[in-house]
């Protein structure tokens, strides 16, 4: 729930710093030493057009023009090519540090943004089904001292929960003055619910105020912004981006190069960033669906189904793609339009995280998908 006064606290200093308030179950004392990202594509991310199937015989004439940003781009193995505006991503992949999933999908099966992302970020088998996101519920299995917080304007769903979290974005008003800071120090000093709230706003601006240009807009900005939270000595542990912009209907191709290469200089800034911490760090990018295979007819895509999620990160046991290829045949798509999903978001994120806290996986699933049909459980994501 927010507080009415914090609108005061977001006009006075460079930071608006939110928080859900509740309590926190705490099964370890310590802080974990592990790092994890989750990057969402808002929009529908087009999977074909970010890791492309240039061995299925079908690929060139269902993509058409889509197809030509391949023809020179770097292949991962026999099948599957990397978009050439993911440099950074492709030199992870070559040093067995990013993997990805293909033909994957949340329970979601229709194509609203909306729905679709709710599915998402609740964890839920159908939109609005939950009322707290999984990365909140994540929270509860590990450490208290792991802390999480959003790169975002406000708490997005996936955060969303009992456990008390924070979300960062840059403020579009001028820089406050340190005499204004300290009054509104002073101010808050008796509030015992807001005190805590705005020291922590304090320190959050003391880390990124370097960081802040362009309001947050710039994705390589915002890369290292976030490495610079969850290397902080007392930081977050968790952090979740949000990214927009992949709603592809018109002119794709350019600009989903431009997308991408935001993407990629993100990543590269976490990596960078990040120094030694990138060795126990995973990254998970997971869009809302995917979309149609075919071209419409202004050179765009509309919205579909199956996707790729990507893993990145030194604690990632990369180097390959995991895929159980269903297809590009017009035979093969799904409603006769869309890539079928063949492997279930929920199963790749449950797993890749178990893996990466090293939890049981069967309470992981059950935590973070309550209504997960299948208890797969994917054992080689994360390196041993």
């Amino acid at each position: 729930m927010l507080i009415s006064r914090r609108g005061f606290v977001a006009a006075g200093a460079t930071a608006v710093l939110t928080t859900g308030l509740g309590t926190r179950m705490a099964f370890a004392r310590a802080a974990t030493e592990r790092r994890f990202v989750f990057i969402i594509q808002r929009g529908a991310a087009d999977g074909l057009a970010t890791v492309a199937p240039v061995g299925d015989t079908a690929f060139a004439s269902q993509r058409g023009s889509l197809a030509e940003d391949f023809v020179t781009a770097p292949k991962l193995d026999s099948m599957f090519a990397l978009h050439p505006a993911l440099a950074n991503v492709h030199g992870l992949y070559q040093a067995k540090q990013a993997m990805f999933v293909h033909a994957v999908a949340s329970p979601y099966r229709d194509r609203s943004h909306f729905d679709g992302q709710n599915v998402l970020e609740t964890g839920g088998s159908s939109a609005y089904q939950l009322r707290d996101g999984w990365i909140n519920r994540l929270l509860t299995l590990l450490p208290a001292d792991d802390k999480a917080i959003a790169l975002a304007a406000t708490i997005p769903m996936a955060l969303r929960g009992k456990v008390e979290v924070a979300s960062y974005a840059p403020s579009a008003l001028p820089d406050a003055s340190d005499d204004l800071l300290g009054r509104v120090s002073a101010m808050y000093q008796g509030d015992a619910q807001l005190h805590g709230i705005w020291e922590q706003a304090i320190a959050t601006r003391m880390l990124t105020s370097d960081m802040a240009a362009d309001n947050g807009r710039n994705a390589t900005a915002t890369g290292a912004l976030a490495a610079k939270l969850l290397a902080a000595q007392g930081g977050a542990r968790i952090a979740m981006i949000e990214t927009g912009g992949w709603d592809t209907h018109a002119g794709q191709r350019g600009r989903l190069a431009g997308q991408l290469k935001g993407l990629d200089g993100m990543v590269g800034a976490l990596r960078d960033g990040l120094g030694p911490l990138w060795a126990n760090t995973m990254v998970v990018v997971a869009t809302e669906f995917g979309r149609t295979v075919k071209v419409n007819g202004t050179q765009g895509t509309d919205h579909g189904t199956g996707s790729v999620a990507m893993l990145m990160g030194g604690a990632v046991n990369g180097g390959r793609v995991v895929a159980d290829w269903p297809g590009l045949s017009d035979a093969a798509l799904y409603e006769g339009r869309d890539l079928k999903p063949t492997a279930g978001l929920d199963t790749v994120i449950g797993s890749a995280v178990a893996g990466h806290f090293d939890l049981t996986p069967a309470k992981t699933a059950q935590t973070l998908f309550p209504g997960m049909q299948s208890a797969r459980f994917m054992n080689d994501l994360v390196r041993a």
